[in-house]
């Protein structure tokens, strides 16, 4: 008899270590990481738009909404990032959490003077760009997680917890760094206007010719005013990024002459084997090629 009670609880050990890991969807391949990082062993988290992929053009297929529809979790990034969530939702019927990132945070202003800034209301998306914003994306991830699966609650407190200290650390670092170049020195030419928050936060100046998305086309004018304004401001460094097409940095940097300073990621991290596979590995990175072009 003891042997046969000893076996049975052998085997409900073992079917709830073996249970099946929760159904996450995340929008991006941003707050896909982020979500794995909350969500550890307990989730399975699939990304709608992948590594080096451009969210604000993504169209989504039959089968992505069939990835939202059986989904237990749907994280997203908000501020009208993604353009297409409500419809998306809408086609799945999608029953279970949604979880917006960016709730609680405090949105930047676009530039009134970038182009397509109206697109997204007046307001910069991108808040993943500032450390210190993304721990309020984390704590809305593991309480959209633990709505979604209470019994993970305390499991996903304590990975949140951890990943906002590495945040943090983070966030300390870039300022050390960026400390190091006089505030007049700080700018920089990016493809698109995805760096406002990284700016705001570390008194970095960036300069675009298209405005918050890369919807939006640059006009001629406003590429001949740009390129006047690297020349008067002696911007030192032109940045690629990695999911924008780079003939109209390649025209700024010959006309303007200004080097160019190599890639960033702005809105989609890097494939695996790449520089910018995490997060943290990210932003690390793009500091780090940032503080090299100043130098």
């Amino acid at each position: 008899m003891k042997k046969l009670l000893w076996a049975g609880a052998l085997l409900g050990l073992s079917s709830s270590l073996w249970a099946a890991p929760m159904p996450v969807v995340a929008s991006f391949s941003v707050v896909a990481d982020l979500t794995r990082q909350v969500g550890g062993d307990r989730v399975e988290v699939s990304s709608l738009v992948g590594p080096n992929q451009d969210a604000h053009v993504f169209q989504p297929t039959p089968s992505d909404v069939k990835k939202v529809a059986g989904a237990k979790v749907f994280v997203v990034n908000g501020l009208g990032f993604e353009g297409w969530i409500n419809r998306l939702s809408h086609s799945a019927n999608f029953k279970g959490v949604m979880v917006e990132g960016t709730k609680g945070v405090t949105p930047r202003k676009a530039d009134e003077q970038e182009e397509g800034h109206d697109e997204h209301g007046g307001i910069d998306p991108h808040a993943f760009q500032d450390p210190a914003r993304v721990q309020i994306y984390v704590k809305n991830i593991a309480a959209g997680l633990a709505k979604a699966d209470p019994a993970g609650a305390s499991y996903y407190q304590t990975r949140a917890a951890s990943y906002t200290k590495q945040l943090k650390e983070l966030d300390a670092w870039a300022q050390q760094q960026f400390a190091k170049v006089p505030l007049a020195q700080r700018k920089v030419l990016t493809s698109h206007d995805a760096f406002g928050y990284l700016g705001d936060r570390y008194k970095v100046r960036f300069l675009a010719p298209q405005g918050v998305s890369t919807e939006t086309e640059a006009s001629a004018k406003g590429v001949a005013m740009l390129i006047n304004q690297v020349k008067r401001e002696k911007v030192k460094a032109v940045f690629f990024e990695n999911m924008t097409d780079p003939r109209l940095l390649k025209q700024l940097s010959s006309e303007a002459g200004v080097k160019i300073g190599g890639k960033l990621y702005s809105d989609a991290l890097s494939p695996a084997d790449g520089p910018a596979a995490t997060y943290l590995t990210m932003f690390r990175y793009n500091v780090s090629t940032i503080m090299a072009s100043f130098k």
